[in-house]
């Protein structure tokens, strides 16, 4: 049976106060239950209505989620306490990441940008054509657009303008972890589809939309961490799926789109409620954290309502930018020699793994997922080894044990020796526990 944490406080804000420092500090761990609302006003001598404020606040941040009967919980990622990033260690190679190799990113460009000023339009008007041509070359209609700050800001954004506490979300199992942890903090349930090389499958998506999901999130290549690519089958068999469920939210996260090793395939517009997000971050740069952003009318407008009352606007500089960049004739040569450089680094960890009968997945993308019974144990054996890798459990919600190797610095002569070392981690037996 979990250990209740027991708050203090003299009021609302000092309980929900109490329970973020105490979670901050590792003291409330996910999962913990809280006392019941009239148990701990009674303790602290104040009234249930108090005590159930507090709790109210602790699910507007994410900290804790309601059960019901079964009472209030910590969340497994609160805002205020995401998961700690992957460290390597010294001495260590990191293929820790799936991230982009700084050689293979173009020069940003200087550019004359006009002072932007209040009012103006929030998407800068060459960014705006230019989107639209990208999106329309792909078979996505492009006549409502938005630019957000990357693409798990749009995500969130999305989120925002349909769904409240509670829903349920489809999303991909293994996944992304912050979209994982973006969903605990909205206190949104995730639900998770099962996926092949070709992405989630038609079935586990009838299965996800059968448990009553409001909404599902797609990522159409480079799917982290699998790599996972649909093609026109698939794509046309999930479209199919969807149309009969015209009242379902449809996002899709393009987060590596022109270096992803894939070619385009959308269900975006099958819906009638629909997002189709592209970042730059894997193809120009992570630190720009820009994305554009297609979708229905009401969503953009929805997006760009909420963006208004924060931050307002990306800033108009990083438009034109990207704007430069993406009207340069020699950029998409530049995006087809990094999408080539990223296919022939997962083929050589690949074919090198088959070399030593070990089965491994990354037919787009960054990394290359490699199933194994044992994550710490072979996390654990390659580390002594040199070799910093990802343990699957941070993307995995109910999908079988793997690891994940970012792939997009590694050489032919690295993944020789790496795919050496995961074939004898493979083969060591469990210690016994006698």
């Amino acid at each position: 049976m979990l250990i209740q944490y027991r708050p203090q406080g003299r009021n609302a804000s000092e309980i929900s106060r109490d329970v973020e420092t105490a979670v901050r500090e590792g003291r409330a761990l996910p999962g913990v239950l809280l006392p019941p609302v009239r148990a701990l006003a009674a303790a602290l001598g104040l009234s249930p209505v108090t005590v159930a404020s507090a709790y109210r606040e602790l699910r507007e941040k994410g900290i804790a989620r309601g059960n019901g009967r079964a009472g209030t919980k910590i969340t497994g990622a609160p805002p205020i306490g995401p998961r700690p990033p992957l460290v390597a260690p010294p001495g260590a190679r990191n293929l820790l990441a799936g991230s982009p190799d700084p050689a293979l990113l173009p020069e940003l460009p200087s550019v004359r940008s006009q002072h932007r000023l209040y009012g103006d339009p929030p998407v800068s008007p060459r960014l705006g054509r230019l989107a639209a041509e990208r999106f329309a070359a792909d078979g996505i209609a492009a006549d409502h657009l938005a630019v957000v700050g990357g693409a798990l800001d749009g995500v969130e954004r999305v989120f925002g303008a349909w769904l409240r506490p509670g829903d349920r979300v489809a999303v991909e199992d293994p996944g992304y972890p912050p979209v994982l942890d973006l969903l605990s903090a909205l206190d949104l349930s995730a639900v998770p589809m099962a996926l092949d090389e070709g992405g989630v499958t038609p079935a586990a998506l009838r299965g996800a939309l059968a448990r009553g999901c409001r909404a599902v999130l797609f990522t159409p290549r480079a799917q982290a961490p699998t790599g996972a690519a649909r093609d026109e089958q698939r794509t046309a068999s999930l479209a199919e799926v969807l149309a009969a469920a015209p009242d379902i939210l449809v996002i899709e996260d393009d987060h590596a789109g022109p270096v992803s090793g894939a070619a385009a395939h959308s269900v975006a517009g099958v819906a009638e409620r629909w997002a189709a997000i592209r970042s730059v971050s894997k193809s120009i740069g992570p630190d720009l954290r820009l994305a554009v952003m297609a979708g229905d009318e009401v969503t953009v407008s929805r997006v760009e309502g909420r963006q208004a009352l924060g931050t307002g606007w990306v800033s108009g500089l990083l438009q034109e930018i990207v704007a430069e960049l993406w009207a340069d004739r020699t950029t998409d040569r530049l995006f087809a020699r990094a999408a080539a450089a990223y296919a022939q680094r997962r083929g050589y960890l690949i074919d090198a793994l088959a070399a030593h009968g070990v089965p491994a997945v990354g037919r787009s993308g960054l990394a290359v997922w490699v199933p194994v019974a044992d994550e710490p144990a072979v996390t654990g054996a390659l580390l002594e080894r040199g070799w910093a890798v990802a343990p699957g459990e941070r993307f995995r919600i109910a999908s079988p044990p793997a690891i994940r190797i970012g792939t997009g610095t590694l050489t032919r002569a690295e993944a020789v020796r790496l795919a050496a070392d995961i074939a004898a981690s493979l083969s060591r037996r469990p210690r016994r526990s006698d």
